[in-house]
């Protein structure tokens, strides 16, 4: 879809459409020739801003039907307006309207930007595969043209549509079969990154088996996919700030558990199981798209855990690259296996002062959070307050949960010196605890587990079912904050 700015309403624009903060519609001002007609079908439909309420109606003008579409406002918060600007989207976006114009004259810059930035992240549909979409299925909507010329190159909007952008790219990521994106792929697919002046580093099997990456690497060991370790770094402070922000995300592309074979039914959803590397390299993007004054490395563990006959069993030992043994009791609790030298590599080699890991790691998150807010876990209370701050902000919502000594009882193990799994209880919480002995003295670290989050049966007003791209803009919100502040 394409964005447009103009300070007059293009000739060809079949849809208007206004927001209309709550309790507000009499005061709206409405540049049609029935605007009262509007107004009062607007009453008769007992619409009057509430959030999330979108009403239509379709007039005459110069002899065109032109379709008007109001959209509730709320309270008139940053949230409320890309909620509005979602919900207007979604109501027009396959509705045979081809052109839209929206008119932001009862809004300040901000609240337009953020009005706009909803519309653009709901407007995204993964249809490349369709060949057979029903008639009033098929996205209408070409053009969206905002009545502010001046919008267009203003930092509130140039800094949204780049996090858009990298939203984007995660929810592709994630959308996309495992035959379309495997770890070679993966890497292939960011490459893009480049030309926006990431830089990028990526080890094969050969340089991580040299680096004693057992761990990794015997999750891989079962899939035809050769693994991948990919390290982009974004620099927009001149080299000002020496020590990077670490970012590390777990990139399974597909999960069959391995020899701990998952159950068929639902098995297909496991193509989702990269949600964070897709979010870390999305959120790279949003950073160098918007050229960001912070200084961040984004780390993507890429493996695909297949049951081949050279996979690993349940019982084998593994060494770490911080020389850690693991007993490996169930070989579908893999993404800590993955993290684990992904997060080690990137200490050693980075030297950074935080560390923020993201994995759809445990079914257990699901079980205590359900799809509303992804679990965090922390050695360090500011950095959590800090992320949690972030989630409220961002819309990507997080729930604080401990970790603590008395939960390493829990992954002793008899013959090595942790198992890869606890009991049943506590399940999400000792998977964060096993991470906990990868980190090093001194490193603030946080671990995200977004298994609840990267994907959705149901829409919402920014994204429809499917791929969310949760955690590019918490990570975005949490360097804004606390990096460019």
């Amino acid at each position: 879809m394409n964005f447009n700015f103009a300070n007059e309403r293009p000739a060809d624009a079949d849809t208007i459409i206004f927001a209309v903060p709550k309790n507000g519609l009499d005061d709206l001002q409405l540049d049609l020739a029935q605007g009262d007609t509007v107004k009062a079908g607007a009453k008769a439909a007992r619409f009057d801003g509430k959030l999330g309420e979108v009403f239509e109606i379709f007039v005459t003008e110069s002899d065109k039907i032109l379709r008007v579409v109001l959209t509730g406002l709320g309270k008139g918060k940053a949230k409320d307006a890309e909620s509005a600007g979602g919900s207007a989207v979604a109501k027009i976006l396959a509705s045979g309207a081809k052109h839209a114009a929206f008119d932001p004259s009862s809004l300040d810059q901000e609240i337009r930007a953020r009005f706009l930035f909803g519309a653009k992240l709901r407007s995204w549909r993964h249809d490349k595969y369709r060949t057979k979409t029903p008639e009033k299925q098929k996205v209408t909507l070409e053009n969206i043209t905002v009545l502010d010329a001046e919008l267009a190159n203003s930092k509130a909007w140039t800094d949204l549509s780049a996090v858009a952008d990298g939203v984007a790219l995660t929810r592709e990521l994630v959308a996309e079969p495992a035959n379309a994106i495997y770890p070679e792929s993966f890497v292939e697919r960011c490459e893009e990154l480049k030309e926006l002046g990431v830089e990028f580093t990526v080890l094969g099997w050969d340089e991580m088996e040299k680096l004693g990456m057992g761990a990794l690497l015997g999750v891989s060991q079962g899939s035809e996919r050769p693994p991948r370790l990919l390290a982009m770094r974004w620099d927009g402070t001149n080299g000002e700030q020496k020590t990077p922000l670490a970012l590390v995300g777990k990139g399974v592309t597909f999960d069959t558990g391995g020899i701990s074979l998952k159950p068929g039914a639902g098995m297909e959803e496991m193509k989702w199981d990269m949600g964070g590397a897709g979010a870390v390299a999305g959120t790279m993007k949003a950073l160098a798209g918007r050229k960001a004054k912070a200084h961040v490395v984004g780390v993507c563990g890429l493996v695909e855990n297949m049951p081949d006959g050279k996979a690993q069993r349940p019982g084998d030992v593994v060494t770490s690259m911080n020389g850690q043994t693991i007993e490996v009791i169930n070989t579908d609790a893999e993404g800590r296996l993955v993290l684990c030298d992904a997060m080690h590599w990137t200490q050693e080699t980075f030297k950074p002062d935080v560390l923020i890991d993201l994995a759809t790691l445990t079914g257990a998150m699901i079980i205590a959070l359900g799809n509303e807010h992804a679990g965090c876990f922390s050695n360090d209370d500011d950095l959590a307050e800090d992320l949690l701050e972030a989630g409220k902000d961002s819309g990507d919502p997080l729930w604080r949960l401990p970790v603590g000594a008395a939960y390493d009882k829990l992954i002793n193990s008899p013959i090595a010196d942790m198992k890869n799994v606890g009991p049943r209880g506590a399940g999400s919480i000792t998977a964060a605890q096993f991470l906990k002995r990868f980190v090093q003295d001194g490193v603030k670290w946080a671990h995200l587990d977004i298994a609840g989050m990267v994907w959705a049966d149901k829409p919402s007003p920014v994204w429809d079912k499917g791929a969310t791209g949760y955690g590019v803009r918490l990570l975005n919100q949490y360097v804004v904050d606390n990096l460019e502040s």
